[in-house]
């Protein structure tokens, strides 16, 4: 078998492991489940996750998702809790302690210590029979057949079938808090996520780069306007300021191609009708469906009562990295 096919199947039976162990957990979620997820609902402070090797890892993952979906959370390394940092647990708050095994020298040692504080203890755990299981408030089992490394020691599935435990915590939290796409743009106002859930359509109007003639300008007012707004189209207006149509480069290009005398004709004569407009509170993402559904490059904004507000270009919103 050549070098490659062995690699590629390699990779497909640790994704089948690891696929399998996911769906085996399934199973075991039940009452003990929604009863820490409640608990969690129900806390006045914070959630405090811990574990020790790679499972301290995946705790800390688990504390970055809960965060940024509404649910303050701490990360606590239980090496470094049982050396002083146990001192993060505070009056109100609940403990998630996570540990494929349950009986490591450290979760051994820092389980009695949060008992003694009194905080609510849940265990994502890999054995029933562990310290971890028997002492916790709420036990999840997160336990695996089998690891996907070919020594089945490494953690690989476990691991991930406690990161795929966390995940459906935080979901079940953040539909219980009715956590919304507005309340997550407010913990990701940066990166191309927060631009695409904060950017609104009126943010790429500029000042004074509207461009716009009435509906008897002549040609060459329609070809300076265009050119001196530089958004590759200008919309018409008719005597009351409303949007009679758009003139575009392209509509210039087949105006010059059809026509020997241009002086007679006005912008209305050359113009599109019925073009597409988008309201200004719009997020940009939505005005950037809207261009690529559309095929177009430009999009004519309005404001709630549907009089001209300006133009955004597709390139606008692209060079922005929403995409």
């Amino acid at each position: 078998m050549l070098k490659q096919e062995k690699i590629i199947e390699r990779a497909h039976a640790t994704i089948e492991i690891e696929a399998q162990a996911l769906l085996a957990l399934k199973s075991r979620i039940g009452s003990s489940f929604a009863a820490a997820v409640t608990l969690l609902l129900e806390c006045k402070g914070r959630v405090i996750v811990s574990g020790v090797g790679k499972s301290a890892n995946i705790a800390s993952k688990i504390v970055a998702t809960l965060n940024s979906t509404g649910t303050p959370a701490v990360f606590m390394h239980a090496a470094d809790a049982i050396h002083g940092d146990l001192g993060v647990v505070q009056k109100g708050d609940a403990v998630i302690c996570i540990s494929n095994s349950g009986n490591s020298a450290e979760i051994r040692a820092l389980v009695p210590l949060l008992k003694q504080l009194g905080n609510p203890l849940i265990a994502l755990c890999g054995n029933d029979n562990s310290l971890l299981a028997k002492e916790a408030d709420f036990y999840i089992y997160t336990g695996v057949a089998q690891e996907a490394c070919t020594i089945n020691l490494a953690p690989t599935a476990s691991t991930t079938a406690q990161l795929a435990m966390g995940d459906a915590i935080a979901v079940c939290l953040l539909e219980l808090k009715g956590f919304s796409a507005e309340d997550f743009a407010k913990y990701h106002p940066g990166g191309t996520l927060g631009k695409q859930l904060s950017l609104k359509l009126e943010d790429f109007c500029k000042s004074g780069v509207a461009p716009k003639v009435l509906e008897n300008a002549s040609i060459k007012e329609v070809i300076y306007e265009l050119s001196s707004k530089r958004l590759g189209a200008v919309v018409v207006l008719n005597s009351s300021a409303e949007i009679s149509g758009v003139i575009t480069d392209g509509d210039i290009r087949r105006m010059l191609e059809n026509t020997n005398d241009i002086n007679a004709l006005q912008a209305k004569d050359i113009m599109g009708h019925q073009p597409k407009t988008i309201l200004k509170d719009e997020l940009a993402i939505k005005g950037l469906a809207m261009l690529e559904q559309k095929n177009i490059t430009q999009l004519i904004v309005v404001d709630a009562e549907g009089k001209y507000f300006g133009m955004v270009h597709f390139h606008d919103l692209i060079r922005e990295g929403l995409k």
